[in-house]
């Protein structure tokens, strides 16, 4: 199997230490691809093509920007069933979630495309008799973007998207498990005929060749995705050379639902808010705050649709569980419900496993001293816990260094509207599932879950500048 390369300054070429890694199909851990081992040198390499490349892209039109990215869409469109299968087949995604997973990241790069028209900058009256005032908004340079395994194809497509749509040139980090999917998405911008340089992708261990990226003097702005840990460290490498940074992290993202919740609606929804790519989502639900006079019923409801939840061929669209990305993940995730097992939790569905595949998990009684309480565990597994009260289960919600994304359900617009307002959340939906994203919306969260927002307005804020200028007429 011949190994992908790494793509600097408009050309292929393999690592600097010609070592490669092996990228294997989680669903039975088999090699699925051969990547390149990226090492600091080529990160060197790669930085510096797109800091060459900066000094013209930099000043390239909307037009011509605008005409690249829609090509890009328009060569993916087209190439649809070998991003499926790469998503399905690299990653281990359910067919449901590797189409839903395309159709989003395509609406991503054709909205960024929408973004090159909407750098712009204002005019100010001036005190100064005689002067035009205004400001100008200019791209930064150089963008580290590093993407997580889970949604790759929706993170690589925005996160480029965005930069290449407002003036500036990439560097891509591709997750380790993931490295395909990067693949064929910078072969689309380069049939597109992106110039050189503009993008670059290299790919590696994150733990090897990371932190050469983002302490780079020649990056001029980071937007990362992943875990807490990685986030805070990357943080502080940033803060050392004051550069400008966007992070999306974890989350352990609550539902309440009130007694009032129409609960033949809220249960689906709940379900697609947990088990939607096996609960390895930043904004699954893993905490359930149920009124009591609903409890009961919820709970039967909720963990029956769970445990019929499909575990079959991925490329059978009633399958819905699929394999948990490495053996690192599957043994966090077994110590979590072993944890709270072991502790007194109930296991009202799941807990086993078929290969690679944890069953749909679902826990009661869980206490504070149990890790699956406080902790992402980033897997099929999430708790229920009866509440007295609205201000209760609002309370319990904010019990949490977490802050992503949430949900109530309920009649009561009021409560509703209290707890949009109150939670410690960076996203809140009513009547609906935590798991949601769009291209144009200000997503992200705060405390260990990030800092900053991702979307089409808030990247156009991030990843420019804005100068003052003033023009003496008189």
């Amino acid at each position: 199997m011949e190994a992908m390369k790494l793509w600097i300054g408009g050309a292929w070429r393999e690592a600097a230490g010609r070592e490669t890694f092996e990228d294997l199909n989680p669903l039975d851990d088999r090699r699925y691809a051969v990547a390149a081992r990226g090492t600091a040198e080529d990160v060197d390499s790669a930085v510096h093509a797109a800091r060459e490349s900066f000094k013209t892209y930099g000043r390239s039109t909307p037009k011509d920007r605008e005409a690249w990215l829609l090509k890009t869409a328009d060569i993916l469109a087209q190439r649809r069933q070998e991003i499926v299968d790469c998503l399905i087949d690299e990653i281990g995604s359910p067919i449901g979630k590797a189409n839903f997973e395309f159709e989003k990241g395509l609406t991503m790069m054709r909205a960024a495309a929408g973004l090159t028209r909407q750098v712009r900058g204002e005019t100010f009256q001036s005190d100064a008799p005689g002067t035009w005032s205004m400001s100008i908004r200019s791209p930064l340079g150089v963008v580290a973007c590093i993407t997580p395994f889970n949604v790759p194809f929706i993170k690589t497509s925005r996160m480029t998207g965005n930069a290449l749509a407002t003036g500036n040139t990439v560097v891509l980090l591709a997750s380790e498990f993931a490295p395909r999917l990067a693949a064929l998405v910078t072969e689309a911008y380069a049939e597109a005929g992106l110039p050189a340089g503009a993008l670059n992708l290299v790919t590696g261990f994150g733990h090897e060749i990371g932190d050469r990226l983002t302490s780079h003097r020649d990056v001029d702005f980071v937007t990362f995705t992943g875990s807490s840990v990685v986030g805070q460290h990357i943080a502080e490498i940033c803060a050392r050379n004051r550069t400008p940074l966007t992070l999306e992290l974890g989350g352990k993202s609550p539902t309440l639902i009130l007694r009032d919740a129409d609960l033949a609606a809220a249960v689906p929804m709940a379900v697609r808010s947990m088990f939607l790519y096996s609960g390895q989502a930043c904004i699954a639900s893993s905490r359930f705050y149920v009124e009591k006079p609903l409890y009961d019923a919820f709970t039967e409801t909720f963990a029956a649709a769970a445990g019929r939840l499909g575990m079959g061929d991925l490329r059978d669209p009633s399958t819905v569980i699929g394999p948990i990305i490495s053996v690192r993940q599957r043994d966090r995730v077994k110590a979590h419900i072993s944890d709270a097992v072991s502790k007194g939790a109930t296991l009202l569905a799941g807990g086993d496993w078929d290969g690679n595949r944890c069953r749909p998990t679902v826990l009661c009684g869980v206490k504070t001293s149990m890790a699956v309480c406080k902790e992402e565990t980033f897997g099929p597994v999430t708790s229920l816990y009866p509440v007295d009260s609205f201000e209760e289960g609002l309370s319990l919600a904010n019990d949490t260094r977490y802050g992503l994304s949430s949900a109530i359900y309920t009649k009561d617009l009021s409560k509703a509207l209290r707890y949009a307002e109150e939670i410690g959340a960076g996203m809140c939906h009513v009547n609906g599932p935590t798991i949601q994203d769009e291209p144009h919306i200000p997503f992200g969260g705060k405390g260990d879950s990030g800092f900053g927002r991702e979307g089409t307005d808030a990247d156009l804020q991030a990843m420019t500048t804005l100068k003052w200028v003033t023009v003496h007429v008189s």
